[in-house]
């Protein structure tokens, strides 16, 4: 695609600002060097695309910050292995997928809200990408019919991690979620699964994303 070699060298500086944040991870790096941020913002936006910061994408939801991308996407790799079968919770414009698809098996992303499904889609179509499936529907139920995921991937805070989330999470497997802790504050929470019924808790960065809701509009 000849936009996306135009922008070859705003992804190659988009992926050394990224590092300089502190992320280490040489194929999560990658992985944001290969993806063309600004195919899945609107034109308008082109020239902020590159920019380390979030951006609106419509329906009072943004696409995330490259470097929290980035950060959240090292954590659910155990100690730099591959990644197996990934949940995402909140697809929006789908810029988070075609990363993880980069990194992973198989990658599983959920949108509630249907036009957002339809833009993830469109936007994603060009990129032909074999082992990503888009679900519209409620992400707080996770995806049962495909569990159990090695890593789960939250772009959206809540007061706490659903239960059906952590029931999907297979043993050995890493979710990654933005928690509320009050109104202004958010932290991010990596949860381990050590067995069927034990869970080891990390709090982490400070971060700031749209609230996790249930339902589909």
């Amino acid at each position: 695609m000849k936009s996306a070699e135009r922008f070859a060298g705003h992804r190659q500086d988009l992926a050394r600002k990224v590092h300089e944040a502190g992320i280490k991870n040489p194929q999560v790096l990658q992985a944001i060097a290969t993806v063309p941020r600004h195919s899945f913002v609107d034109a308008g936006l082109h020239a902020r695309a590159y920019e380390d910061s979030a951006l609106p994408i419509g329906h009072q939801q943004t696409i995330s910050k490259p470097s929290v991308v980035a950060r959240m996407i090292e954590l659910l790799h155990k100690n730099k292995q591959p990644l197996g079968k990934v949940l995402e919770i909140g697809t929006g414009c789908g810029y988070q997928a075609a990363v993880l698809s980069l990194l992973a098996q198989e990658v599983y992303s959920i949108e509630r809200v249907r036009a957002l499904h339809d833009l993830a889609r469109t936007k994603l179509r060009p990129f032909r990408i074999s082992n990503l499936r888009l679900i519209y529907g409620d992400g707080i139920r996770g995806l049962p019919q495909a569990a159990p995921f090695d890593g789960i991937i939250l772009a959206a805070a809540g007061l706490g991690v659903p239960d059906p989330l952590l029931d999907q999470l297979a043993i050995g497997g890493r979710l990654i979620a933005p928690v509320s802790k009050s109104e202004t504050e958010q932290q991010l929470l990596l949860i381990e699964r050590v067995s069927s019924h034990r869970y080891q808790r990390t709090a982490l960065d400070e971060v700031f994303f749209v609230p996790l809701q249930s339902g589909v509009i």
